[in-house]
């Protein structure tokens, strides 16, 4: 039977992260797969939860969390209510969520503890994942889906001169229409650990096998990062989805029981690699 656990855990400078795991009861020792969403992104956005079942049914328990900073609160998991930490996050601090998130599946301490951990990240959470794959050895296999390869060329330079001017910036959601604040802060962590947050570098450096997946067709992180990554790392295994966009089918709200084609695509190819 499938099933879903669910947990709070303080995140960076005390914050809550919500966290869910589903499973199928019948999978003893089943590998955990932590799943890190991206920008703008929460865990129970469109699809993850149908893809967090699909895994499950395949002998996989499949963490997702929300990052501390990520705007949602455990009050509000699926809307943007908390601006003021949105505003706050940095690279570094959701690489200190990562961290905690992956304590927590090693250590046992609320679900049982996990023998192998691999590691799944969207977009910045790609790259995210990318830089803690480089530097902990727990995780034992990374896959990136529609990731960027780097935080320095996501806005224009115009923007980031008047960013650092104003000490704050504010970035259109589409879907909400919201305008979210980020604080100059964002860009002082990039200047404070410039070869930390150098995912190229990073790239360079994993050890762990690799499953690099980027839709042709996506037009919020062009193809070009994937092969930026590739060539980083040429020892990954590199798949574009033809029609591919950032999210692979999918949407927010997404009304269908059935996954997207190139989600299903996704999954299938994932799940092969993970089974290896």
């Amino acid at each position: 039977m499938i099933r879903k656990d669910n947990y709070t855990l303080p995140g960076a400078k005390g914050r809550p992260m919500l966290i869910d795991v589903t499973y199928d009861d019948a999978f003893k020792n089943a590998p955990v797969v932590i799943f890190a969403h991206g920008f703008k992104g929460f865990k129970d956005w469109g699809t993850h939860n149908l893809v967090a079942n699909y895994f499950a049914q395949n002998g996989f328990k499949y963490l997702k969390f929300n990052f501390s900073h990520n705007g949602t609160t455990p009050d509000n998991p699926l809307e943007f209510t908390d601006l003021i930490a949105f505003s706050d996050n940095t690279f570094s601090i959701e690489l200190e969520d990562l961290g905690t998130i992956i304590d927590f599946a090693c250590s046992g301490s609320g679900m049982a503890a996990a023998s192998d951990v691999y590691l799944i990240g969207h977009s910045m959470g790609g790259g995210i994942s990318i830089i803690k794959s480089a530097e902990d050895s727990r995780i034992k296999k990374l896959i990136t889906m529609a990731s960027i390869s780097s935080f320095y060329n996501l806005w224009p330079e115009e923007i980031e001169i008047q960013w650092r001017l104003q000490r704050i910036i504010y970035m259109p959601n589409k879907r909400t229409g919201q305008q979210m604040p980020l604080k100059s802060t964002l860009l002082d962590d990039l200047d404070n650990y410039p070869k930390r947050l150098d995912i190229l570098k990073q790239a360079g450096k994993v050890k762990q096998p690799w499953l690099l997946m980027h839709g042709d067709a996506d037009p919020t992180v062009p193809l070009s990062h994937a092969e930026e990554l590739y060539a980083a790392h040429p020892d990954t295994e590199f798949v574009v989805l033809p029609g591919g966009d950032h999210t692979f089918g999918g949407s927010h709200p997404y009304l269908n029981d059935a996954l997207p084609a190139s989600l299903i695509t996704f999954c299938d190819t994932a799940i092969s690699f993970l089974s290896k």
